[in-house]
C-alpha cells in the first residue's frame, strides 16, 4: 500500500498546507476584520489583535505557499505561545481547557518549517523556474 499511496504524498503535502492556512486565516479575519461574525474584536494593538495580525497574514501566505516556512515558524511559535498564555492556566488537560486546536497547529506548522510547502505552491513554483 505504501508503493501505491507514495505518489501523493507531495499532492497531499500542498492540499494540508493549502487547507490549515485558510483555516488559520480565518482565525485572524474574524479578530481584524470581523469576519465571520461571531468572535470578539480586540482592541488594537493588544495581545489577542497582534496574534490576530499573525493568523492573517501568516494564513495566507501559508495558504498560498509563499514565503512558507518563514511563516510557517511564526505560526507555530504563535500558537505555543498562545497555548500556554491562554489556554495551559485554565487546565492540565488540552481538551478541557480548549487548547487542542493550538496543540495541532503548533506541531503541523512546526512540520511545514521541515517539509516545506510541497510542488502545488507559489515557493514550489519558484524554485522549479
Amino acid at each position: 500500500m505504501r508503493n501505491k499511496l507514495a505518489p501523493w504524498v507531495p499532492t497531499v503535502l500542498s492540499i494540508t498546507r493549502a487547507v490549515s492556512g485558510l483555516v488559520f486565516m480565518a482565525h485572524g479575519t474574524q479578530k481584524i476584520l470581523g469576519f465571520p461574525v461571531g468572535g470578539h474584536t480586540p482592541a488594537m494593538f493588544s495581545m489577542p489583535w497582534t496574534a490576530g495580525v499573525i493568523e492573517l497574514i501568516c494564513g495566507a501566505l501559508i495558504a498560498i505557499g509563499f514565503l512558507t516556512r518563514p511563516a510557517a515558524f511564526l505560526s507555530s511559535g504563535l500558537m505555543a505561545v498562545g497555548y500556554w498564555i491562554a489556554h495551559a492556566p485554565r487546565d492540565f488537560f488540552p481538551v478541557n481547557n480548549g487548547g487542542d486546536a493550538a496543540i495541532l497547529y503548533c506541531f503541523l506548522f512546526l512540520y511545514l518549517v521541515f517539509a516545506g510547502p510541497g510542488p502545488l505552491s507559489i515557493d514550489g513554483i519558484r524554485r522549479r523556474a
